[in-house]
């Protein structure tokens, strides 16, 4: 992987940090277009040299090569190694771990998925999966750990600042967070663990819904609910990592608890069933009531199904009161509903949407959908790798 030669001064080090982010952020350049950043073009090409020998970018060849010459001397070309070194984004689900491995520039390389056993479920497993599943990966696309320059991994768990996470009362986060900080840590010099709405959010904010606003909440809904909050352009965690867990749904009337969109919705429309509730040829009927899941509620909604729209308008209903809740604590502009309930969410988004200014004294937020699928926290999980390889990349 890339390296400096010697640890620069404070001031080269500056430069070299502020020709780096602008070399990232654009395609091919010369060193007059770099000069935008406020340095002289002798300096520039000093520093380009200097990245060039250590890897982190790459001479082109010049115009006359590459045939746009015109006259006078050919500018030297450059752009950003995007290919210098890789990372590597983890959804550690509660059943199945997805790998993504991407280069600089945040480019997907490769993408896998491995389910997790849950009669062998256990820290110890866990931890072992996690190395397969990388080395697996790596293997896939051809390289090694000293190439990682960072990994990410996401858990259904409060992280703190450290990667740790709290004691659970029946020890479910350390099951899903086992150490997995030190599972690499002689391997790749960046190790962030992290949860998995914030990292939901974070790729809500780098390349979804939450692209340009300084203000929004990620919903993130699986099994059971969790949130991933952006105030004044920052990630809020809490000295526990636990400001985005939800926990205190418990305590508020009408919330029903941390259960997903999809989980609550298939715990109705079975309760309508058993109850007797539903009308001749609905869908809800088709299957067992114990193959009732809440994919096939939103989808007989979706159809027209009237008893399954009765059971979305509910679940809708709910939503409204926890979005009022979130939005009276963060007065956030946008609320995004992420995961892999989100492409069939919009039954439940428009009937909460109608609840919503009943609910609010402040002005309701933007109610939407997340466009980035169930790889959402994955997606999160690179971009969070790459801000801290950009952060720190001259001290790898």
């Amino acid at each position: 992987m890339f390296s400096l030669p010697s640890t620069p001064p404070p001031l080269k080090r500056a430069n070299l940090q502020l020709l780096l982010e602008y070399a990232w952020s654009c395609e091919a350049f010369t060193a007059t277009d770099a000069m935008s950043i406020g340095l002289t073009r002798s300096t520039i090409i000093d520093l380009l040299d200097e990245l060039a020998a250590c890897g982190l970018v790459t001479e082109l060849p010049n115009s006359r090569q590459d045939g746009s010459y015109q006259k006078g001397r050919p500018a030297r070309r450059f752009e950003f190694a995007a290919d210098a070194g890789v990372v590597v984004g983890v959804d550690a689900g509660r059943e199945h771990l997805t790998t993504t491995v991407s280069n600089l520039r945040g480019s997907t390389i490769s993408t896998g998925q491995v389910e997790v056993d849950p009669e062998a479920d256990s820290p110890e497993t866990r931890r072992d999966l996690l190395r397969r599943v990388v080395t697996d990966q790596l293997g896939v696309t051809g390289h090694s750990f000293e190439e990682v320059a960072a990994i990410c991994i996401g858990v259904p768990a409060p992280v703190d600042a450290r990667g740790t996470s709290p004691t659970h009362v029946d020890r479910f986060w350390q099951r899903t967070n086992p150490d997995f900080v030190t599972v690499f840590e002689e391997q790749i010099p960046i190790i962030r663990v992290e949860n998995d709405a914030l990292l939901a959010a974070v790729a809500e904010g780098s390349v979804g819904g939450g692209l340009g606003s300084s203000d929004f909440v990620t919903f993130l809904s699986g099994e059971r609910f969790g949130a991933g909050i952006v105030v004044d352009g920052r990630l809020l965690r809490g000295a526990h990592g636990g400001v985005g867990e939800m926990l205190g749904l418990d305590l508020v009337a009408g919330a029903g608890g941390v259960d997903g969109l999809g989980l609550r919705a298939a715990r109705l429309a079975r309760a309508a069933v058993a109850d007797g509730n539903v009308l001749p040829g609905s869908a809800l009927l088709r299957v067992g009531p114990e193959q009732i899941d809440g994919k096939l509620v939103l989808e007989a909604a979706r159809d027209g199904d009237p008893d399954a729209r009765r059971v979305v308008t509910e679940v809708g209903g709910v939503l409204a009161r926890i979005v009022g809740l979130v939005a009276s604590l963060f007065d956030p502009e946008r609320v995004i509903i992420a995961g892999g309930v989100a492409p069939g969410a919009d039954g439940i988004i428009a009937a909460a949407r109608e609840e919503l200014p009943a609910l609010l004294h402040l002005p309701v937020p933007q109610l939407v959908r997340s466009e980035l699928g169930a790889g959402v926290v994955s997606i999160g999980a690179v971009q969070h790798a790459l801000s801290s390889v950009r952060a720190s990349i001259l001290d790898l």
